[in-house]
């Protein structure tokens, strides 16, 4: 069975950031030569997640619109976790509601995707340099 490890780095300048990661996935699937088998991506910060959906704006808006109003930025007060000196309550709660990662099939050497289907990192503590693994395995 092959293997293999590929990081992305991001480091984006606002705290709420979705960006599509699918070329970089595409391209460590080409490099990894798996031809069939597993693809993992994964955030690899508590403030940060991998999903799949459309790459449509509205829906990128809606998104961040549904989470402000789930767990909003301010009053930074309202959340335990900010009494340790951070600022960052709400992203953890982003997280956890949009997820850690995604398991996406390898067919043929390519991303195996239904209809509209595109791999995003969500930024939702961002302005410092953050990790993403990917992780195929296969033959």
């Amino acid at each position: 069975m092959r293997h293999y490890r590929q990081e992305l780095t991001f480091q984006t300048p606002t705290r709420f950031a979705l960006v599509n990661i699918t070329p970089q996935v595409a391209e460590a699937v080409r490099a990894s030569g798996v031809r069939e088998g597993l693809c993992l991506v994964n955030a690899m910060h508590i403030t940060a997640s991998v999903f799949i959906n459309d790459d449509e704006p509205g829906l990128h808006q809606d998104y961040q619109d549904w989470l402000e109003q789930l767990a909003p930025h301010s009053p930074t007060t309202r959340y335990r976790h900010n009494r340790t000196g951070e600022d960052n309550g709400a992203a953890h709660l982003k997280r956890q509601i949009m997820g850690r990662e995604v398991v996406v099939a390898v067919s043929g050497g390519a991303l195996d995707f239904g209809p509209w289907e595109q791999i995003f990192y969500g930024e939702f503590d961002g302005r410092r340099r953050k990790r993403v693994l990917i992780k195929i395995i296969g033959e």
